[in-house]
Formats: C-alpha cells, sequence, structure tokens
C-alpha cells in the first residue's frame, strides 16, 4: 500500500525558518549580546566577522553531504547538533572567559549551519517534483526570512524582558525633539558633581524632573523626560559636547578607558595612489554630474540625561546599566553612554547619557530609551536555552515528519568506503559540475544576473539618508526605516511569493523572460527618484515597493535556474556550487559600488545602473532551460 503522501506545507515552513535562524544567531545575535556583556566594539567587529567563513567556504565539503548518508539524515542530526551547540553556548555565557569559549562553540555552530543548508537544499530538491520546487519557492524564501525577524526581534526581546525582570527598577526615558524647544546647553566644568538645572540638555526648555526613590531602596534616579530643539548646532558645538560626555564618564569610571590605537600612515597606498585615485578622477572629469558639496557647518541638536544611583551599592558590587532604543522615532538616537558601570566609588556622581536629533529632522519626533540593569549573562542564557530547546524539538518533528523519498540515497550506497573512493568521488563531484552543458553561460548568468542589483542594494540606505544637495532624498533614519526596511521588505517578499506561483503553473522558462525584464526594468524607480527628489512620502514609498516587487519577483528565476542546473547525480553539491557563484555575484559589485557612486553622483549612478540591466539581459538571452521544468506533470508522483 503506497505510502500518504507528506504535504509540503507541514515541512518547507519549518524547515526554512531552522535554517535561517541559526545563521541569525550567528551573525547578529552574537554581536547584541557581546555588546550588552561589555566587549569592546574592537574585538566584536573583528572576532564575530570570521564566524561568517562556514559560508563563505561549504562548497568545499559539499560533496561529503552526497557522499555519505541520505539528506534528510544530514538534516535531522546537523539540527541535533545545533541544539546541543546553542546549549553548549547557554551553559558557557555566565563563565568568566565566556567570550573564549562561546565563540568557539559558535565556529562548531557556523560550521553545522552550513552543512544543514546544504542537506535542506539538497532535501528540497529531492523531495519535490519541478512544479513543486518552483511553487514553495517563494515560501521557503519567506519563512528564511521570519526567523530573521525572529531572530534579530523576538529573541532580543525576551534577553530584554529577562534582564527587566531581574535587575532594579528599569530607567525609561522619554526624549522628544521639536522646533518649540530652543535653549541651548552651557557645559559645568567637568568635575562638577552636578549639571545646572536650566543647562543640563541642550536645546531644551527646563530641567525634567528626576523619578523619584525611595528611601533606602537602591535605584536610579534618572530623567523621565528629555527635550531638544530641531535647530541645528555647530560642528564645534557638536564635538564639545560629545567630548565633555566620553571624558566625565571615563574620569569617574563610569565607562572604561579605551584602548590606546596605533594611528594609521599618513601616506596613500600604491592601489590608491596609481589605480584608484586616477581612475576615480578619470570618471568623475568624464561622466561624473557637477554636485557643489558645500562643507557641513553644522550638525543635528544633542541632548544630556544625568543618571545617578540613590544609595551606595555594597562594597565589591558593580551595578551595570544598558540604555538602549525600545520604540518611537529612529531619528533620535543614543550616541554615548549606552553601557555605564556604578559601583561603591562613583555612585554619588552622575553619569551622562548623549542624545542625538537627525540633522535632517524638522518636525516634533518622540522616542523612548529604556535602560535595564538586570541578570544579562542569565537573561541572555535563558534565551539561548529557548533556542535550543527550539531545535531540539524541530529534530524530533522533522525526524517524523519529513518524508523520505526513494531517491534520496548516498552516492556510495550501501558498498564500503575507502580513501580512494573518497578521493575519487571527492573531485568527480566538481569535474562533473564544471563538465556539464552551458557550464560558461550558466556562470555567467549566477555571476550576471543579479549585477545591477548587487550594485544598487548597497546604495539604497546611503541615497534615503543623504540630504538632497548630495542627491540624495534626505529622509531621517526613522523614515528609512519604514520606506526600506517596512514597505520595501512588503514588496520583496510579496514578489517572491507570486512568482513562485507564476512559475509552478507555467515553468520557468515561460516566466524567465518576465522575470528578468522584472529584475532590470524596476531599477528605473531610482532614476525618478534621483532626478526629481520628490517630498511626497506615498511617492518615495511606492517607488521602493515597486523596485523591491520587482527585485523579489526576478529573483525567483535565479533560484529556480540554480535548481535546474544542479540536477544530476551530484545536485546537493552542486547546488552548493552554485550558491557560492551567487555570493560572488553579489560580493564583487557591491565592493566599487560606493567608489562609483562618489564619483559619478547619484543620478549618474542610478544611470549606469540601468545601463548595467543589459548585462542581466545579454545572459538571459543565451540560457537555454526545459520547457517542462517547474509545470505541473499529471500522474509524476514523489517516492517516498
Amino acid at each position: 500500500m503506497e505510502k500518504k503522501k507528506v504535504s509540503p506545507w507541514a515541512w518547507i515552513p519549518s524547515l526554512y525558518f531552522a535554517e535561517g535562524l541559526p545563521y541569525v544567531a550567528v551573525m547578529t545575535i552574537t554581536v547584541i549580546m557581546y555588546k550588552r556583556m561589555g566587549i569592546s566594539n574592537t574585538d566584536i567587529a573583528l572576532y564575530t566577522s570570521w564566524l561568517y567563513l562556514p559560508w563563505v567556504i561549504k562548497p568545499f565539503w559539499s560533496p561529503f553531504v552526497d557522499l555519505f548518508k541520505t539528506k534528510r539524515w544530514w538534516v535531522v542530526v546537523m539540527q541535533f547538533i545545533l541544539g546541543c551547540g546553542l546549549a553548549a553556548v547557554a551553559f558557557a555565557i555566565p563563565m568568566s572567559s565566556f567570550f573564549q569559549i562561546t565563540l568557539a562553540i559558535f565556529w562548531i555552530i557556523g560550521f553545522a549551519s552550513a552543512t544543514h543548508d546544504i542537506a535542506a537544499d539538497g532535501f528540497y530538491m529531492l523531495a519535490l517534483d519541478s512544479h513543486e520546487q518552483s511553487m514553495y519557492v517563494g515560501i521557503r524564501s519567506t519563512f528564511y526570512r521570519c526567523a530573521t525577524i525572529f531572530g534579530q526581534g523576538i529573541l532580543v526581546i525576551v534577553a530584554g524582558l529577562l534582564e527587566m525582570s531581574t535587575g532594579l527598577e528599569p530607567v525609561n526615558i522619554e526624549v522628544t525633539a521639536s522646533p518649540d524647544y530652543t535653549k541651548e546647553v552651557v557645559l559645568p566644568a567637568s568635575d562638577s558633581s552636578s549639571l545646572p538645572a536650566n543647562t543640563l540638555q541642550a536645546f531644551a526648555d527646563s530641567k525634567p524632573e528626576a523619578v523619584a526613590i525611595s528611601d533606602g531602596e537602591l535605584g536610579f534616579s534618572a530623567q523621565e523626560n528629555v527635550q531638544m530643539g530641531t535647530a541645528h548646532i555647530s560642528i564645534e558645538k557638536e564635538a564639545e559636547i560629545k567630548s565633555f560626555v566620553e571624558n566625565h564618564n571615563i574620569q569617574y569610571g563610569f565607562v572604561p578607558k579605551p584602548a590606546d590605537s596605533k594611528s594609521e600612515s599618513a601616506n596613500e597606498g600604491w592601489w590608491t595612489r596609481r589605480v584608484s585615485k586616477p581612475i576615480g578622477e578619470w570618471v568623475t572629469k568624464s561622466f561624473g554630474k557637477k554636485i557643489e558639496k558645500s562643507e557641513s557647518v553644522s550638525a543635528g541638536a544633542m541632548s544630556i540625561a544625568e543618571i545617578k544611583l540613590s544609595k551606595r551599592p555594597e562594597e565589591g558590587k558593580t551595578v551595570i546599566l544598558n540604555t538602549a532604543f525600545n520604540r518611537g522615532d529612529k531619528s533620535l538616537s543614543l550616541i554615548s553612554g549606552e553601557r555605564l558601570c556604578f559601583n561603591a566609588d562613583n555612585w554619588d556622581k552622575p553619569a551622562y547619557i548623549l542624545f542625538h536629533a537627525d540633522q535632517k529632522l524638522s518636525k516634533k519626533a518622540v522616542a523612548e530609551f529604556r535602560g535595564l540593569s538586570g541578570n544579562i549573562p542569565m537573561s541572555w542564557s535563558v534565551t539561548f536555552f529557548i533556542l535550543a530547546a527550539f531545535f531540539l524539538l524541530i529534530t524530533l518533528y522533522h525526524k517524523f515528519i519529513l518524508p523520505k523519498p526513494n531517491v534520496d540515497k548516498a552516492v556510495t550506497g550501501d558498498s564500503k568506503v575507502s580513501a580512494s573512493m573518497i578521493f575519487k568521488e571527492f573531485f568527480g563531484t566538481f569535474g562533473s559540475f564544471f563538465r556539464k552543458k552551458q557550464i560558461w553561460v550558466a556562470m555567467a548568468f549566477m555571476l550576471l544576473y543579479r549585477f545591477p542589483e548587487a550594485q544598487l542594494v548597497k546604495l539604497i540606505n546611503p541615497f534615503l539618508l543623504d540630504s538632497k544637495d548630495l542627491g540624495g532624498m534626505g529622509l531621517t533614519t526613522g523614515q528609512v526605516g519604514i520606506v526600506y526596511g517596512t514597505v520595501g521588505i512588503l514588496g520583496l517578499t510579496i514578489g517572491g511569493i507570486i512568482g513562485g506561483i507564476v512559475a509552478a503553473k507555467g515553468g520557468l522558462k515561460r516566466w524567465l523572460w518576465p522575470m528578468a525584464w522584472s529584475i532590470s526594468l524596476t531599477c528605473a524607480t531610482f532614476v525618478y527618484l534621483s532626478v526629481f527628489q520628490p517630498e511626497n512620502m506615498l511617492v518615495i514609498n511606492l517607488c521602493v515597493f515597486i523596485e523591491q516587487f520587482g527585485y523579489g519577483f526576478g529573483f525567483t528565476a535565479y533560484m529556480l535556474y540554480m535548481i535546474y542546473f544542479s540536477e544530476g547525480e551530484y545536485k546537493t553539491a552542486h547546488y552548493a556550487i552554485c550558491t557560492a557563484f551567487m555570493a560572488l555575484g553579489m560580493m564583487v559589485p557591491g565592493m566599487f559600488a560606493g567608489w562609483l557612486q562618489e564619483h559619478l553622483g547619484y543620478e549618474n549612478f542610478f544611470w549606469w545602473i540601468m545601463i548595467c540591466c543589459a548585462a542581466t539581459i545579454i545572459v538571459t538571452m543565451f540560457v537555454k532551460v526545459d520547457s517542462s521544468f517547474g509545470k505541473k506533470v499529471e500522474e509524476k508522483k514523489i517516492n517516498e
């Protein structure tokens, strides 16, 4: 009796949610956790950047996933290892050498996650026919993005709530910027125990009332409301205020003294002198748009908030206050004093937190910042225990729910594996990839199909943020968060889902050209924005939505082609190699995009992007795809 087919909806969302979660844990959550734990920005940037390496080099061990066991086996085992690894992180966080230990564990998690990616993508191609692969390609991408949102949002919120419940009463500071507030700060002497009532904040009308603390209760005395104007201050004043806050906090031990860094050589390197600079000057002279760049003489408004402890803490005890953006308009930001340490020596001195308003802000804006002093190691330990529990549960779920297609077999089969066989099969995997029909066309397609978008995506945020005199849109940080971070993501997701649906109905060959034109022509929206620089936010949102929708819709063809080209005996390893070309195709153009924009200006840069769309169209012309790939074929069954 034939087994009942398992619906793809039962495992594709969970599989790709599980694929995305370790990546965001290693690449994003680690940065937030280490920052909260007091690791310096230098160390965070240096050591966490290397954690990306497993995903870069994963094609080199992808043949082993084909050689040994089934893809289903690899998926389940890697999920179990990920669960154990995340639990190990949770146990290591409270240790004194947590930074070194957790970094080592995250390396293991990274390799396990990259291997899981290889196996999951291979299983997707084995368990589904080409029609179903087309149908669900948008769904898998959507749940991968959901994992990113869950990791960066929900898990961080959980850690924050745990920290809130274990420490002193949270410090909530509401910062309001308005054209109505006009008073300017007059900084006190650096050794002052407190700021004068009328000079506590930049561009403030009055000193807000401090939070009341009960007698004998350890807690923070802080301003609940901070007000500042939207009028600009001079660059010199900005530097003075920032220097005062930082020096004061260092002087009294609220923040550690920064380590001395070696000064960089003033001499330009050979590449800059002989290559980059001459070519840049020629590009600017020949194609650059003349933009009169006026030297900025002003900066956005700033405001200082004072925080003190209510009484002396126990000898040897340190109370750490971590303050971060909680909600509201992201045009208001915290730029100094995000982590403050209070002890028996400095508890009676005020610590200062410095807030900044976006220079382009011209109307009222409100944001809330929250300071937490709870048990940070415990909070993050519990968070990673939650992650570990999820992976152990998802392991158990996939152990029983994942289908068992007959085609999911190890290349070596049941035969005894020898060293010579491993050597032969390993190099045979790569050799067979480069012997495929149309290999050079396929490589060109994977490298150049997204050539325009690879450059464009690097400059979208800077373009939206830069002032109009520089050719940008002059949006505030908060507006960019809505335009690109919300509307843009929505367009990208909808475009991907619709792309999968239509490809499943008509096949890849039928929709290849519409998708190629979609990912190309929608780039013209940024030409329009750069030429006309509209003020209407509805127009700006619509343009970004169209471009991101076109990208999501057009990207479907790219994903399906990689699946199509990977068909064959070593499809898992071959797909991993395809993803390496995909990463290279995004990395290399993105490396010079910023340099090119600096010499061309935004308007001419976006015209250049439209010219680059020719690369997408040209490589698409030479691609050959089986007309049946992606279409629904009657009576074609998945063997389970």
